[in-house]
């Protein structure tokens, strides 16, 4: 499935969480839950700058959506995020049931802005959704968002 105009605007709402984490002194991600009809159910961003680097918006919208949507409503579910989910969040999403992900840049694009930075690398291999959860649904990179989330990133990870 293609990203949509809605999507975009989503996305765009992610990228905003992720300026909000940053303007806070945190890593620049954010997240929405979307339902089946375009309600916004759930909205974070990361809050990983006090040592819980578990604190990621995509691993908050799974926890939330185990203890208050049915198993269809999270099939049905669709969750946003400015960054493409890492091993972590894409465990979590599989095992609540979490439908499609949509994301403005990937994991790819992090690493190799990350590395053209010199930036220390991650303690944890940046493996694609599919990877990690071959049975999801994933759409992106959004390319409209790209040279924002690269602005970004780029605040955040340069060295």
């Amino acid at each position: 499935m293609a990203i949509s105009d809605e999507d975009l605007d989503h996305l765009r709402r992610c990228v905003g969480l992720a300026r909000t984490a940053l303007d806070g002194g945190d890593e620049p991600f954010g997240s929405l839950l979307v339902d089946e009809n375009g309600a916004v159910l759930f909205a974070d961003h990361n809050r990983v700058k006090d040592g819980d680097a578990t604190q990621h918006p995509e691993f908050a919208i799974a926890r939330w959506a185990a203890e208050h949507l049915t198993p269809g409503q999270r099939a049905a579910a669709t969750v946003y995020t400015s960054g493409e989910h890492c091993p972590m969040c894409s465990a979590a999403h599989a095992w609540v049931g979490l439908g499609r992900i949509v994301y403005a840049a990937s994991s790819e694009q992090l690493g190799r802005w990350c590395a053209q930075w010199g930036t220390p690398t991650s303690p944890v291999a940046p493996l694609p959704i599919g990877v990690v959860a071959p049975g999801l649904v994933t759409d992106g990179p959004a390319p409209d968002l790209e040279n924002e989330m690269r602005a970004l990133y780029e605040a955040k990870f340069r060295p």
